[in-house]
């Protein structure tokens, strides 16, 4: 029997200064996503597709898309137990001459929470606004 791991939830909100379909296709679009990431990623516009992100460090599977609206995926960071993956969903809403993003990722391992939480706004949330502020998105 597979040992039980410990997870926890997560819940954050960004407001960046460009639209929803600009927010939406930095995150889908495997050059834009790699552009802000200043990383490799390769990304599945198809529900069910898989994608990576930062140099293959984080991997998963498309669950649900909607386009400049919601992102659901299947996602897990290479050092977490194998097999072990979290739901994230990116909602995407016009608000001001921005878009708000509000985020969750449900069941992150425990143990690996706080750099998760941290990491987000680090190499997420962040590099997009400076992203934008560059390229005028």
């Amino acid at each position: 029997m597979a040992k039980e791991i410990k997870t926890k939830d997560l819940r954050q909100g960004a407001m960046l200064m460009a639209g929803p379909h600009e927010v939406y296709e930095m995150l889908m679009d495997s050059r834009k996503h790699s552009a802000f990431t200043d990383a490799k990623a390769r990304i599945s516009r198809k529900v069910g597709g898989r994608f990576t992100a930062y140099d293959d460090w984080i991997e998963g599977r498309n669950l649900r898309l909607v386009k400049d609206r919601e992102i659901v995926q299947e996602w897990r960071g290479a050092d977490w137990p194998k097999g072990h993956y979290s739901t994230v969903t990116i909602t995407l809403k016009r608000s001001g001459g921005g878009t708000k993003l509000m985020f969750s990722q449900k069941g992150i391992p425990a143990d690996k929470y706080a750099d998760i939480r941290d990491g987000w706004k680090e190499w997420y949330w962040e590099p997009m606004k400076a992203y934008i502020a560059e390229s005028g998105e």
